[in-house]
Order: structure tokens, then C-alpha cells, then sequence
């Protein structure tokens, strides 16, 4: 028996006039998705625990049966695991994104946050400018001062160490995810706390005085693309462990995924990291090469994670189309093929499709309400059950599970 879970990043949404009332789940055509659903199990879980903020971090732990009230100290550390970053007692790592913030000659606190991923800036350019930013007299002077080391990462994803800081809620209170805030001014969401926040602050306006006028961003205004002209520094956390997932469930397994947050709870609980060649975390992704890595590690492990992050991606950036076309693209070239090659080479097989939490095209942000995920089994006769793969008919069946349960119910071998 071979075990699959395909995590479509943000899904999950509510009605949208734009759509006649409907999610774009409800709208898209996902065939493969609601035959699944008609010889399987539809219901909706509960991925982010009350009181905790909205996220991939926080959900994707519940989904891989990690109770994030338990075991979350912040998103940043997760992601450094998938740099390769040990973290000491006493060390805070940050998520360092690279941002587009509002041209023009007002105050710095009045620019307003254009995109938390500096429109989608390719990972290369990113690299060259947080190099170039780090080498500058006045930027690298703050950050020896402070203790923070900066580690370039992928696409817009950067991440920032701080060595011996000691008690975070001593030194910063308000760090804010700049891709819940689109459109807003950047002021109110700047650091807050004591010297740390202060100090942070200050980073992020002498990064801005040095990255907006950088030839970088002079040829991206001249090509019509957002300007990589700030940092933004949020989603803290000390150092965590996690116990193993071969011990906890009996099963080895992978992750396939382009982004560092899912290859990093992988690599903390002991799965086996796949890069893919060509993931680029974006609507425009590898979508084939995931299915081939995901059908060729089934080969040898009992378990695979392939994780979509297009659909999060282009509700951060407003793109109804993009996400209508990334949820399409996830039935079409991901679980159908996958589906497809496990049932001509007659593998048994349990595949669990869900989204990890609700991304919000109204607001551009994430959401804590419940996701729909369906359950099949390939030992199962196929059954029609009426229902389709979107949130309200996992609602209507009142199949709810708590999202730390999940891979219970996948690893369970009852057909």
C-alpha cells in the first residue's frame, strides 16, 4: 500500500461575487478531484487551531499530526531547517522577504506594501540585490552591531539569524506577515517592541534607501515590473525539534516541494527533501516533473508529500484568473496523472487532496476557517456520492476532522 498527500496551498476561499456567489473550488473544473470525492471520503478539517494565527506553518504541522500548540515557535526556524541552519538556544531566525513598496516621495512610513514577494522577483536578481545590501557600508555596519546574519535563500525568501538574543518576548511584540497587509501603509505593521524592534526598523529604512535606486530596480520599473525596493522582516522563532514521522507513524516518506516552509518541516520530521528541477513556487511551475519525482519515490518510500504553492501565490497577488487556472492545474496535471500511473501499474493506494487553509481573494490573505479535503482509497468501489470537491459540500456532509488527525485517517488500512 502506497500513501499520497497533495497539499494545493490556499485553495480554499469564499464566495466571490465575481464568480456568481461561488469559490473559485466551486467554480474551477476539477473533474479528477470530484470523482475522487464520488468514491471517497469528502469532509473538512480544521488545520489552524483556535487562537493561532493563519498560515502554511501552523497548518501544515497540523496536517502532518505535529499539534502546532504543541510544537510552534514560529515559521522562520522551520524554513531554516530547509537552509541547512542550526539554530542555538537563545538565537531568533526571521523570514526576510524581499518586498515592493509604493514609489514616490512621501515619508517612509506613509509607502504602501505593493507585494510581500517583490512581484514574484526571480531568485538570481533577489540574490544579487541581498548581497549587494549586505555588502553596503551602512547596512552591513547595523547588522555586525546586532548580531544578525543573512542568509539568501530562494526567489524572495531570505532568511535572518540573530545569534543570543535571549527572550523574544523581551525584545519584539509585533511582527506582521506583509502579504496580509497589500495595499495598506507600511507604518502601522513596522516593528514594535524594545531595542530589537527599533533596531529592525532601522534596517528596513536604510535597506530601502539603498535598494531603490539600485540598477536592479531601475530596469524592472523600465520593463514594467514592481521595483524589489525593501525588506521585510517577520515570522520569527527560536530553535524547535520535532519527533520523527517514521517513528510516530510507521512509514518512510518524502517531500516535494519548491518552497523552504514544507521542505523544512520534512527535514525536521525525517522525511527525505526531492527538488525538483524547475519548481518555482509560482503559477508557472514544474507541475510534471513533481508527479514523475512523486511516482519514482513511491517506489521506494511508503509515503509522498506534493505540495502546490501556486494557488496561495496568486491570491497574495489578486489573481483570480491564476488562482482559478493553479486549482484547474492541480486536478489536471497533478492528481489526475498521478492517479492515472498508480492505477495502470496497479499500485494500492490511499491519496488525501486538500488545501492547507483558506487564502482570501478578498482580503489577499490567509484564514482560519475549515478546508476540504478528500480521502480515497483505490481497494474502494466507486460510489456516487453527489458532492464535489469544494467547501460547502464538505461542510454539508459534516465530516469534520481536526487537522492533526489527518494522517491517522490517511495511514488507516480499512477499505
Amino acid at each position: 500500500m502506497k500513501y499520497i498527500l497533495i497539499i494545493g496551498d490556499g485553495m480554499a476561499d469564499d464566495p466571490i461575487p465575481e464568480l456568481q456567489g461561488k469559490t473559485p473550488l466551486q467554480y474551477a473544473k476539477t473533474p479528477t478531484l470530484d470523482k475522487l470525492v464520488s468514491a471517497g471520503i469528502l469532509g473538512n478539517a480544521i488545520t489552524i487551531p483556535e487562537g493561532m494565527q493563519a498560515g502554511s506553518d501552523t497548518a501544515m504541522l497540523s496536517i502532518f499530526g505535529y499539534d502546532p500548540r504543541e510544537y510552534y515557535s514560529g515559521r522562520a526556524p522551520l524554513e531554516a531547517a530547509a537552509m541547512g541552519i542550526t539554530l542555538s538556544a537563545g538565537d531568533i531566525a526571521y523570514r526576510l522577504n524581499m518586498v515592493s513598496f509604493e514609489d514616490g516621495d512621501m515619508p517612509f512610513e506613509e509607502k504602501k506594501i505593493l507585494s510581500h514577494s517583490a512581484g514574484a522577483i526571480e531568485g538570481s536578481q533577489s540574490n544579487m540585490l541581498i548581497n549587494d545590501l549586505c555588502n553596503s557600508n551602512m547596512f552591513n555596519e547595523k547588522i555586525e552591531q546586532i548580531g544578525i546574519t543573512i542568509h539568501p535563500g530562494s526567489s524572495f525568501r531570505h532568511i535572518a539569524v540573530q545569534r543570543n538574543v535571549g527572550n523574544t518576548d523581551e525584545t519584539i511584540d509585533h511582527l506582521i506577515p506583509p502579504h496580509d497587509h497589500l495595499g495598506e501603509k507600511l507604518g502601522q505593521h513596522l516593528p514594535q517592541g524594545g531595542e530589537t524592534s527599533a533596531a529592525l526598523t532601522e534596517l528596513m529604512r536604510i535597506a530601502h534607501d539603498f535598494l531603490d535606486t539600485h540598477q536592479i530596480n531601475k530596469q524592472r520599473r523600465e520593463n514594467g515590473q514592481l521595483p524589489a525596493n525593501g525588506i521585510w522582516f517577520w515570522a520569527e522563532g527560536t530553535a524547535i525539534e520535532l519527533p520523527s514521522f517514521v517513528e510516530k507513524y510507521k512509514k518512510t516518506g518524502t517531500v516535494i516541494s519548491a518552497v523552504p516552509l514544507c521542505q523544512g518541516i520534512g527535514i525536521l520530521i525525517g522525511l527525505d527533501r526531492i527538488l525538483v528541477e524547475g519548481a518555482t513556487g509560482e503559477l508557472h511551475t514544474n507541475y510534471e516533473g513533481k508527479v514523475d519525482a512523486a511516482i519514482a519515490s513511491l517506489q521506494t518510500y511508503d509515503f509522498t508529500t506534493v505540495h502546490i504553492e501556486a494557488p496561495d501565490e496568486c491570491t497574495h497577488n489578486g489573481e483570480l484568473d491564476g488562482k482559478l487556472q493553479a486549482i484547474e492545474w492541480v486536478d489536471s496535471r497533478v492528481v489526475a496523472p498521478l492517479v492515472q500511473q498508480l492505477n495502470n501499474s496497479k499500485t494500492e493506494f490511499r491519496i488525501l487532496v486538500m488545501s492547507d487553509h483558506r487564502t482570501l481573494l478578498a482580503t489577499r490573505g490567509h484564514d482560519s476557517g475549515p478546508v476540504p479535503y478528500v480521502l480515497y482509497d483505490s481497494r474502494k468501489d466507486s460510489k456516487t456520492s453527489g458532492k464535489y470537491f469544494c467547501e460547502a459540500d464538505a461542510i454539508d456532509v459534516n465530516y469534520s476532522t481536526d487537522g492533526i488527525e489527518l494522517m491517522n485517517l490517511l495511514f488507516e488500512d480499512e477499505v
